[in-house]
């Protein structure tokens, strides 16, 4: 079994269904829940879960930021040309506008975060088998 397959229980909110709309910009199964959807907000909220090895593209947010709050589980954070940081709840990351990044769970635990973000989102090219398997490697 996983771990923290709790993670999918929706401890805090809830895991929301499968992440279709984005899919494309993920290798592995994301689930979003939006949490505001206020058209006079211009800044949006979600849970975001992912499966164990889930993760999403390279990305990079234009005239905004993104924050994220890691709720359950375990997961990865990394900036392009940093090493990759593990997640765990309670963790806070903050990415500034312009720097390109990617997200996700490791390879043998569930993960969610709260996504905060602002700005238009560029998606980029997916983080490699190879890229993602030398970070759990580095751990």
């Amino acid at each position: 079994m996983a771990k923290n397959e709790s993670v999918k229980n929706g401890i805090i909110f809830p895991m929301g269904p499968k992440n279709d709309a984005y899919a494309q910009y993920f290798v592995g199964q994301s689930y979003l829940q939006v949490l505001v959807n206020d058209p006079n907000v211009n800044v949006g909220v979600g849970n975001v879960t992912f499966e164990p090895g889930c993760r999403n593209n390279w990305h990079i947010h234009h005239d905004g930021f993104q924050i994220l709050l890691a709720t359950g589980g375990e997961g990865w954070y990394q900036e392009a040309g940093k090493p990759a940081q593990r997640l765990v709840p309670g963790d806070v990351v903050v990415t500034h506008d312009g720097v390109k990044h990617w997200h996700g769970a490791t390879k043998n635990s569930w993960f969610s975060h709260i996504a905060i973000t602002a700005g238009t989102p560029e998606w980029l090219e997916p983080v490699t088998d190879e890229q993602y398997a030398a970070v759990e490697e580095a751990k």
